[in-house]
């Protein structure tokens, strides 16, 4: 991470360039790719009031630039302070890479499952049939073509417009549905 800090109507010392680069290393625990990071230290003075202004600029990779700005009486404070602050932004936007929302639920695997090239002798072949359902059949015609197909069961409308469906027994005798 290139880090930059500068110092506006302010002399920085070597105490508060230590300071501030701890509070920059602090930022690389969340696992985000911090390009780089400034801080302009600049020291304020309204209304006879010293005060200072801290301000983080982190850059992301793939991401926006994430800006804190924070003023206080005391520097050492308004650095821990725009940390926290800058810390609380990248937490979040750890999490928001890291929850469940976010994961593939397994995409890639069921996709590369799917490319996989089968033989012909392990997949079992559904092969499409024409049901004929167009006219309503008396049971007693339902079970005369059953009986002279090799099928185990045969699906029909019966005359009040009902599916049916009559299946041949393991005793010998039909089943109607």
């Amino acid at each position: 991470m290139n880090l930059s800090i500068v110092g506006k109507q302010f002399n920085l010392t070597d105490s508060i360039k230590q300071h501030i680069e701890n509070a920059f290393d602090a930022l690389n625990k969340y696992g985000l790719d911090i390009i780089s990071g400034r801080c302009v230290v600049s020291a304020d003075e309204k209304n006879g009031k010293k005060g200072f202004s801290v301000e983080f600029a982190l850059n992301l990779a793939k991401k926006d630039t994430i800006v804190i700005r924070h003023k206080d009486k005391d520097l050492y404070a308004a650095v821990d302070l725009a940390l926290e602050r800058a810390s609380k932004v990248l937490r979040r936007e750890h999490d928001k890479n890291t929850t469940v929302k976010n994961k593939d639920d397994g995409k890639a695997v069921r996709a590369s499952i799917a490319d996989e090239q089968t033989s012909d002798d392990e997949v079992d072949e559904i092969i499409p049939m024409e049901l004929e359902l167009y006219k309503p059949l008396e049971i007693e015609e339902a079970m005369q073509k059953l009986k002279d197909s090799d099928a185990q069961f045969y699906v029909f409308n019966d005359m009040d417009a009902k599916m049916r469906v009559i299946y041949k027994r393991s005793d010998g005798k039909f089943g109607l549905y």
